[in-house]
C-alpha cells in the first residue's frame, strides 16, 4: 500500500504538470484551440503503446511472477521520470520529448498495472475484497488529491526539475514496496498459446453480461463524460484563473472521491448495486454538462468534487465485480481486459477532448460529452439487464 501510494503520487504529478507544461509551450504560438489539441496527443502517445500491449502484460501476469513483472514496469516509469529531468535541463522549445516519454509511460504500465492489480488479489482473503478494494481506491484518491496540487505548487515555486525530481522518488518509492513484500500464491502456470490464452481471457469477459456491462459503462462514460485533460485551457483561458489552479481542479474529484470512499468504508455490503451503478454514472455526466456551464472557479471545483464522489462509488463496483465474478487463475487476464477498458477511457478520453475541442470549440466539446454519457447508461441499462437488476455484489 505504501509502495502503491509512492506511483499513484508520482503518475498524478506526471500526467498534471506535463500535461500544463505542454499547454504552456504550445500555447505560446497557438490557439486555445489548437493548444488544447497538443494536449490530447499526449494522451494519444499513451493510449497507442498501452492498448497495444496491456492485454500481454495481463497474460504475463497470469504465467509468470507479478511482483517481478510490477518491478520491471515501475523501472520504465522510473526511466521516464528521469528523462523528463533531463529534457528540463534546457528550456523546452518542442512538445515531441513529452509525447515520447509519454509514449513510454504506456508501455510501462501496460505491465504494471494488470501484474500490480492481480498481485493485490493475492495478499487479502476473498470475503474482504470489497472493503480492500474501497481502500485501494481511497489511497487513490488520497494521491489524487495531493498529486496535482503538490505538483503544480512545486512546478510554480521551483521550477520543472525539482518536480520531476520528486516525481522520480516516488517511483522509487514503490519499487522498494515491491521489493520488500512476498506473495502467498503464484499465477497457475499457463501452458497454452499466447493467442488462445488472450482469447480465453477476454472471451470470459465478453460472455460475462455483468462485467461486460460494468466495463462499458465506465469506458464510453470517461470516455465522453471525462475532460480533465482539459483542464489547463479552463483553467487559464475560461476560468481566468493561474497555474495552481489546475492543481485545483485536478484534485477537486479526489476529494469528493475520497470523502466517498471513507463513507463507503464504513458502509458495508451494497443493495440494489446494478440501480446504484447506473445512477451514479448518470449523475457523473451531467456534473461535467454543469462544469461546462460554470463561470466561476468555487462552484467549478464543487461540481468537480461531486463528479469525483460519484465515480468513486463506480470505481469500487467495478474493482469488487471484477474480483467476485473472475476465477483467480484468469485473474491477470481479465484485469489486462479491464485495464485495457480504463486505459481507452482515459488515455483515449484525452485525445478525444482535444479533438473534440478543437472541432467544436472548448466549452461545447465538454458539453456534448456529458450529453453523450447520460445518453450512454440509457442505452447500456437496456442492454445489460442482469446488471440492472443486480442487488448484492457477493452472494
Amino acid at each position: 500500500m505504501i509502495g502503491m501510494f509512492g506511483v499513484f503520487l508520482s503518475t498524478q504529478i506526471q500526467t498534471t504538470v506535463l500535461g500544463l507544461q505542454v499547454y504552456e509551450l504550445a500555447r505560446r504560438t497557438s490557439s486555445v484551440s489548437d493548444a488544447a489539441w497538443q494536449v490530447g496527443l499526449v494522451g494519444l502517445a499513451e493510449a497507442i503503446p498501452f492498448l497495444s500491449l496491456t492485454l500481454f502484460g495481463g497474460w504475463a501476469s497470469d504465467r509468470w511472477d507479478r511482483r517481478i513483472l510490477s518491478i520491471v514496469g515501475l523501472l520504465g516509469l522510473s526511466s521516464g521520470a528521469l528523462w523528463l529531468v533531463l529534457v528540463n535541463l534546457e528550456e523546452p522549445t518542442s512538445t515531441l520529448p513529452f509525447l515520447a516519454i509519454q509514449a513510454l509511460a504506456g508501455a510501462a504500465r501496460a505491465l504494471f498495472r494488470p501484474a500490480a492489480a492481480a498481485l493485490g488479489t493475492e495478499l487479502v482473503p476473498r470475503e474482504l475484497y470489497t472493503n480492500a478494494a474501497t481502500w485501494r481506491t481511497n489511497l487513490f484518491q488520497i494521491a489524487t488529491v495531493s498529486g496535482p496540487a503538490v505538483g503544480t505548487l512545486l512546478y510554480a515555486e521551483v521550477g520543472a526539475i525539482w518536480t520531476y525530481t520528486v516525481m522520480t522518488a516516488g517511483f522509487m518509492l514503490g519499487l522498494s514496496g515491491l521489493v520488500v513484500i512476498r506473495s502467498t500464491r503464484r499465477p497457475t502456470p499457463n501452458v497454452a498459446p499466447i493467442l488462445s490464452s488472450l482469447r480465453e481471457g477476454i472471451g470470459f469477459v465478453f460472455t460475462n453480461q455483468i462485467l461486460l456491462g460494468a466495463l462499458s459503462l465506465d469506458l464510453f462514460a470517461v470516455l465522453f463524460g471525462g475532460a480533465t485533460a482539459l483542464l489547463p485551457a479552463f483553467a487559464l483561458d475560461v476560468l481566468g484563473a493561474g497555474p495552481e489552479a489546475v492543481g485545483w481542479l485536478r484534485s477537486a474529484p479526489a476529494v469528493g472521491a475520497l470523502a466517498m470512499g471513507l463513507w463507503l468504508a464504513r458502509k458495508g455490503p451494497f443493495r440494489r448495486t446494478g440501480i446504484t451503478l447506473f445512477g451514479c454514472v448518470a449523475a457523473f455526466g451531467v456534473t461535467w454538462i454543469a462544469f461546462a456551464l460554470s463561470p466561476y472557479l468555487w462552484l467549478s471545483l464543487a461540481l468537480l468534487a461531486a463528479g469525483g464522489a460519484l465515480d468513486s462509488v463506480s470505481m469500487v463496483l467495478r474493482a469488487t465485480l471484477v474480483q467476485v465474478h473472475t476465477p483467480p487463475e484468469l485473474m491477470g487476464r481479465v484485469l489486462a481486459v479491464n485495464s485495457f477498458f480504463i486505459g481507452s477511457s482515459n488515455e483515449l478520453g484525452a485525445f478525444e477532448s482535444g479533438v473534440a475541442a478543437r472541432l467544436l470549440g472548448l466549452v461545447p466539446s465538454v458539453l456534448v460529452g456529458g450529453c453523450l454519457t447520460v445518453a450512454t447508461v440509457g442505452i447500456t441499462a437496456a442492454l445489460t439487464p442482469r446488471l440492472r437488476k443486480l442487488d448484492r455484489l457477493q452472494g
